[in-house]
């Protein structure tokens, strides 16, 4: 099953027999508590603030919602408000955890700790899911914002991360297709070996239930009617779920190049722990961190 839109991901979390609770790390800033009290009014997720107490109050009184109602957890520093939040989660007072004003090291750091139990050891990335009219349903778009220049093992496990997300969103085996600039391998550019490395870890499963194409040109993977014409034969041409970019920089780029020309929009969260992160820059729109919120909602569970 494939998803179309972001009201397909809406209604998906609306169908969801259990409300998740998000730690809402740093939670004083007006985006950030519009974006979450939206959210539980939808019914996608309830909030945990932590921060500075006084600020959440006077922000939900501005919203006109009783703070009362909420449990605010109180933290000095952008350090302790990431531990606080892992801390709920650990406590199982908190499904997933969101971050607000800020630095995405401060949640990270005591995410990975080993004595906290929810790493798993494997790479933590950035999965982003854009909406872009264009290709007439839903992508993902992974690193481009965690891992700077990945290694062969680190793509591994992007790959595995991304393909994790889907199926948590009910997909039954994703195609990805792993992005160079030449549809043929050439020792001088090392995103291709990655490449067909990564085909061969698919074919003997060291990536599970994923189709992995590459390497592949990103006009190549989203039109089978180039795919055709330049005489590439795969079926997913056209119909990726992945695309895997060689680095953070290409897929910064990539990724909003499209945004902004394609008129398009974005969710995204950090996945490789036990549970996922929403990460939107400290200036996304409030629609953005709640587009994002409910794909956490529904990958926490």
């Amino acid at each position: 099953m494939k998803l179309k839109s972001y009201d397909d991901l809406l209604a998906k979390v609306k169908e969801s027999p259990k409300l998740s609770t998000v730690a809402v790390a740093g939670a004083a800033d007006e985006h950030v508590i519009e974006a979450v009290i939206d959210a539980e009014k939808l019914g996608i997720t309830r909030p945990v603030f932590i921060g500075d107490v006084e600020k959440i109050k006077a922000i939900l009184k501005e919203y006109d919602v009783p703070a009362d109602e909420y449990l605010i957890v109180a933290a000095d520093t952008p350090e302790e408000c990431g531990e606080r939040a892992v801390e709920l989660v650990k406590e199982g007072k908190a499904d997933y955890i969101m971050k607000g004003m800020v630095e995405t090291k401060d949640v990270l750091k005591p995410l990975v700790k080993k004595e906290n139990g929810l790493h798993t050891g494997r790479t933590i990335s950035h999965v982003v899911i854009d909406e872009i009219k264009a290709f007439g349903q839903l992508i993902v778009m992974t690193d481009g914002g965690m891992v700077p220049y990945p290694t062969l093992e680190n793509k591994r496990d992007i790959i595995i991360n991304a393909v994790e997300t889907l199926k948590k969103l009910g997909y039954e085996r994703p195609s990805a297709a792993v992005l160079c600039a030449v549809e043929k391998v050439n020792p001088k550019m090392v995103e291709t070996t990655d490449a067909a490395a990564l085909v061969e870890m698919a074919k003997n499963g060291e990536i599970k239930d994923c189709d992995v194409v590459g390497p592949i040109s990103f006009d190549l993977a989203s039109s089978a009617e180039i795919a055709k014409i330049k005489n590439y034969d795969c079926e997913f041409c056209g119909n990726f779920d992945i695309y895997v970019v060689p680095n953070m920089v290409a897929g910064n780029l990539l990724n909003k190049g499209m945004l902004f020309a394609g008129n398009g929009k974005m969710a995204g969260i950090i996945v490789g722990a036990k549970v996922p992160v929403v990460m939107t820059s400290r200036g996304s729109s409030a629609d953005e961190k709640f587009t994002s919120l409910a794909l956490a909602a529904l990958v926490s569970q």
